[in-house]
């Protein structure tokens, strides 16, 4: 009797299982990739909160005002009291010490202790405001490093709605192109049905086709730039990285848009680089007033108390220490300054005169930045007026066409060139209309009143 096995049979049922298992596997990673990549729906105020809550620039800005605050109040420190306390003990040994003076001599002990406790306490009563003038110069740098964070807070959220922008683009951008991709697969549908009838060629298809490509193509590309602008924003905004942002449709703010002068206004009086200037002038002038007040004569006060003791025990025993106390009133005056400070006065006068001519400098800046962001975002508001014009004419185009090579009366490559036009304006008017906003924010951070 002859046993035989069938090995096909026994293969598959090992074979099913494993595919099983696969497919398991499969599904699992995608549930995970899915898990891991969540989608967030975000608005830009949202964003704006997000990046300055998270912004490790703004931190960096508030530690510096920390810092110049510490220095302010260390110049402050400068003005309070100087006191010390010090005990001293010495031992001295004197192995010669007969001292013969003619006929009479001193004789030493052997050797002697003492012990020298000294406490005092010194008090500048004037110093021609030479403390007060460095308060004042620290007190104004801590306003300098505010006016810095300030700047900081505009540029980080300059950045974020810059970057929320970008990513807007991009995914009107895929949606156009994944609107479009279904318009020209109903056209390769339409065409292939013509072929099969002898209504067109084969290169009228593959016309359509290759249209399809250069679309996907398109779609390639702008899904990478949605994934690095993605990233960054996570990064600017302190989300996981794997976070895929999604962006609704912004609606076009209908704004009033002022005259050039109202916003070239705005801006010598709001931007903070002219605010900085201003106080950088204070300084100089400050330090002027600190470089004067040297030639001038100093007053100061102490008390000094003493303790000396000869004894080896510093416990005080009666007759074995002294006490004195002193009180003292010194006046100095270091004339020579009267000479030397000439040049430092000419040099900080100098540097006042540097700060006024950058303030110019940077208001000239200023008024061309205006200016340059007010004509950019009246063009960007034009373009969009051409867009619609220009995709309402790219419509009315296609249908015609499309009318026309339904009818077999237009060619397939008058049908694509119609379908890419309309194509392309549809993205145009949708990266116009974010360039537009965004032309609108960077003009009014450019008047510094981004945050306002």
């Amino acid at each position: 009797m002859k046993i035989q096995f069938n090995t096909s049979h026994h293969f598959h049922l090992i074979k099913i299982p494993l595919i099983a298992v696969l497919l398991a596997l499969l599904l699992m990673s995608l549930v995970n990739t899915r898990a891991n990549a969540q989608d967030r729906t975000l608005r830009l105020q949202e964003a704006i909160e997000l990046g300055l809550q998270n912004s490790k620039v703004l931190k960096l800005s508030q530690s510096k005002i920390d810092e110049a605050v510490s220095q302010y109040n260390q110049e402050k420190d400068r003005a309070l009291p100087e006191g010390s306390v010090s005990l001293a003990y010495n031992r001295a040994q004197i192995p010669y010490n007969r001292l013969s003076l003619g006929e009479q001599s001193i004789s030493l002990p052997k050797s002697a202790n003492a012990f020298l406790g000294i406490a005092s306490v010194n008090q500048t009563i004037f110093a021609g405001h030479r403390l007060k003038y460095a308060q004042e110069s620290t007190n104004m740098l801590t306003d300098i490093a505010r006016l810095d964070a300030v700047k900081d807070k505009d540029q980080i959220t300059y950045d974020i709605i810059n970057a929320y922008y970008n990513l807007y683009k991009v995914q009107q951008s895929i949606k156009v192109v994944n609107q479009n991709l279904e318009t020209i697969d109903d056209q390769i549908h339409q065409s292939q049905r013509f072929f099969e009838q002898g209504l067109v060629t084969k290169n009228d298809v593959l016309r359509f086709q290759l249209q399809r490509s250069n679309i996907q193509m398109n779609g390639v590309d702008l899904e990478s730039n949605r994934k690095i602008i993605n990233h960054n924003l996570n990064i600017l905004l302190g989300l996981p990285e794997s976070t895929r942002l999604v962006i609704d449709e912004i609606p076009m703010a209908k704004r009033a848009i002022g005259t050039l002068n109202d916003y070239v206004d705005s801006a010598l009086t709001n931007r903070k680089e002219l605010a900085q200037l201003d106080i950088r002038k204070q300084i100089a002038e400050t330090n002027i007033k600190s470089i004067k007040a040297n030639t001038t004569p100093t007053l100061a006060a102490s008390v000094g108390a003493y303790y000396v003791d000869v004894s080896a025990n510093p416990i005080p025993r009666s007759g074995n220490f002294i006490t004195p106390v002193t009180v003292g009133l010194t006046a100095s005056w270091n004339f020579g300054t009267l000479w030397t400070n000439k040049n430092k006065i000419a040099q900080a006068k100098i540097q006042e005169t540097e700060v006024d001519i950058n303030k110019g400098i940077v208001s000239d800046q200023l008024r061309n930045e205006v200016n340059q962001n007010y004509q950019n975002y009246i063009t960007a508001m034009d373009k969009i007026q051409l867009l619609q014009t220009a995709i309402e004419q790219a419509g009315e185009n296609n249908n015609i066409l499309a009318s026309k090579y339904k009818s077999n009366i237009a060619s397939a490559t008058d049908r694509a060139d119609a379908e890419t036009l309309l194509y392309q304006a549809q993205i145009n008017l949708a990266l116009a209309k974010a360039d537009a906003d965004l032309a609108y924010y960077t003009l009014i951070k450019s008047t510094g009143k981004l945050n306002k």
